[in-house]
């Protein structure tokens, strides 16, 4: 798919949001993100504005390793920055400043328009095995999605993933997240569990199996201990921690689950 299209879509249905709810929380308060715990929307915006231009950086300089210590320059805050959230002091319950949402579409069209312009296959640091541009195309169309729905969704109106980016992202949350979350949280080992993940809206089928040091996916067409079926949307949004397990269909043994998510625990 057009991930730098989708990231466009995506950062504008997030601007949407924030802008909406600086409008409706008032001059004194600002909406907090409840599938973000201790977030408010300022701090979501600020944390996706900073994420972005810490990637700008990366891929603009072509590290090949990760940048440490890592320059605050990168920001390129304003001198003045009254209101702001601080992300050591969340959640942020003051306005959402207007100069921050602007901060945030400049970063924004900065990252969008500097991967538009670059050959996937470049190669450039990621914290994923995968080392090229291409990865954070992907991984940042994603990131995008999710807090845009986490936005969305503290205003009460959350739309649904594209389903194209959806599948994608099933697949990069097996073959990508777990074992990053699995070595930065030093997961204890799995079991042999197999869970099937299938889609509603869609011919797509996971067939997951956690081994004792890694996830495999689609090991195997045998029998699985637990199966859930959703839209692509609903299987992305669910196995990213946003809406619960009985938002899905569910057959056999829901509790091994709740194994897989220690096996593969949450940022």
């Amino acid at each position: 798919m057009d991930y730098v299209a989708q990231f466009r879509r995506e950062i504008e249905a997030f601007d949407a949001a924030i802008r909406t709810a600086s409008l409706e929380a008032g001059n004194d308060r600002v909406a907090l993100v409840p599938s973000c715990p201790g977030w408010s929307m300022a701090d979501l915006t600020f944390h996706l504005g900073s994420v972005h231009r810490y990637v700008t950086a990366v891929i603009a300089e072509r590290h090949q390793q990760q940048p440490e210590p890592v320059d605050p320059s990168y920001l390129n805050l304003p001198p003045v920055r009254a209101n702001w959230p601080h992300p050591e002091n969340t959640p942020h319950r003051g306005p959402l400043p207007p100069d921050l949402i602007g901060w945030f579409g400049e970063g924004a069209t900065a990252l969008g328009n500097l991967l538009a312009t670059r050959d996937p296959a470049e190669p450039v640091w990621t914290w994923s095995r995968e080392q090229s541009v291409g990865f954070w195309q992907r991984m940042q169309t994603i990131e995008a999605a999710v807090h845009r729905w986490d936005a969305e969704n503290a205003i009460g109106t959350p739309g649904p993933m594209d389903r194209h980016l959806a599948m994608d992202a099933v697949t990069h949350t097996f073959e990508v997240m777990a074992p990053a979350r699995r070595a930065w949280r030093k997961a204890p080992p799995g079991a042999g569990e197999r869970i099937r993940f299938r889609q509603s809206d869609g011919s797509r089928v996971w067939i997951v199996q956690t081994d004792p040091d890694e996830v495999l996916l689609n090991a195997g067409s045998g029998c699985c201990d637990v199966e859930l079926t959703a839209t692509a949307s609903d299987l992305m949004l669910f196995l990213w921690h946003r809406i619960p397990l009985d938002a899905l269909e569910v057959r056999g043994d829901a509790s091994l689950l709740d194994r897989y998510f220690k096996l593969v625990p949450p940022l």
